[in-house]
C-alpha cells in the first residue's frame, strides 16, 4: 500500500504545535482556545508568576489538564492544595473543583481538554 504524503499545513485544524499557539499576559492568565467542537474544548492555558486560575468546577463537563511546563499550586477542593509539576496529567470529572495559582518563580503551561461542551463555569470561592 502506497500512502498518500500530507503537508502538515492542509491539517492545520487537526494538528496544533502548543509552542506556536501559547500567549501570555501580564495583567491575566490566559486561555487561548485552539478548537471547539460539540462534544470538547481544547485550550492552553499560560500563566506568569502569581497569577491564578480560580477555583471552579462544570456541572456536567469533565476538564484534563496535561502540565506542559512549570510547577503551580492545584486546588482538588476549597482549602486544599498540592503541587502539581510539567509531566502531571490532572482530571476534574464532573462537579469537582479545580483551580491553581502558579506560585512558581516561573512561567507554567498547560493544555486543557474538556467536554461534552459547553463545559460552563461554576466559581467557588477557598473557605
Amino acid at each position: 500500500m502506497t500512502l498518500k504524503q500530507l503537508a502538515r499545513e492542509d491539517l492545520k485544524n487537526r494538528i496544533f504545535h502548543w509552542p506556536d499557539i501559547r500567549e501570555f499576559r501580564e495583567e491575566e492568565a490566559t486561555k487561548h482556545i485552539f478548537y471547539e467542537t460539540p462534544n470538547t474544548v481544547g485550550a492552553v492555558w499560560c500563566m506568569r508568576p502569581g497569577q491564578t486560575l480560580p477555583i471552579h468546577s462544570h456541572e456536567k463537563a469533565d476538564d484534563i489538564w496535561i502540565v506542559i511546563e512549570g510547577t503551580a499550586d492545584f486546588y482538588p477542593e476549597c482549602g486544599e492544595m498540592v503541587q502539581i509539576k510539567a509531566g502531571d496529567v490532572v482530571v476534574a470529572r464532573a462537579g469537582e473543583k479545580h483551580g491553581m495559582t502558579n506560585n512558581s518563580d516561573k512561567d507554567f503551561v498547560m493544555l486543557g481538554i474538556a467536554g461534552p461542551t459547553p463545559i460552563g463555569f461554576i466559581p467557588h470561592k477557598h473557605n
